[in-house]
């Protein structure tokens, strides 16, 4: 018998000072049996950082041809395709070629990774590309639970996460493109 996802209750207070976005949002987030605290904590960092009306969280892990989120127009062409991990150039060239614009929230130890993976897609116009720093994921990924509440602020390409006790700060580096 299979596995069932996890459903996670999530409250974000987004305040983008980047953007002018100011959202009190109430959502459910689906987790993979496999899927890890840090995947977890990325993609809702991602749905907060990209945050738009209609955007929505794909079935990721157990659908590979479905982002981790996705933005959709009212007559279902695929505007914003967001990944996050590590894909390899391959996916990333396919996902660019069914969007309008993608944008990929790496995290762990990037260095090799980017090392292969830009040069390989930094021919793709559409194609924008961050990373996280590994210790405050780390850290937020530690305290998840089945409820979560977040406080998100992002002001100057900085995130600061806060939730009941602690607030984790992460500096972005764009390795390809901009927000």
């Amino acid at each position: 018998m299979a596995l069932q996802s996890v459903p996670c209750k999530v409250h974000l207070n987004i305040t983008d000072t980047d953007r002018g976005v100011y959202e009190d949002l109430r959502i459910t987030v689906a987790r993979h049996p496999s899927e890890t605290g840090q995947r977890l904590a990325a993609r809702i960092l991602a749905y907060a950082l990209w945050y738009q009306e209609r955007l929505a969280f794909g079935r990721g892990l157990s659908e590979v041809d479905e982002p981790a989120l996705w933005h959709k127009s009212l007559d279902d062409r695929i505007e914003h395709w967001i990944e996050v991990g590590q894909p390899d150039a391959e996916r990333l060239t396919w996902c660019s070629r069914r969007a309008e614009r993608v944008s990929l929230l790496a995290y762990g130890n990037t260095r090799v990774w980017a090392g292969k993976v830009i040069p390989a897609v930094a021919n793709l116009k559409n194609v924008n590309i961050t990373a996280l720093p590994q210790e405050p994921l780390d850290a937020l990924a530690n305290e998840l639970g089945r409820t979560i509440e977040w406080g998100v602020m992002i002001a100057d390409g900085v995130l600061y996460v806060s939730d009941a006790d602690t607030q984790h700060e992460f500096v972005l580096e764009w390795l390809l493109g901009e927000r």
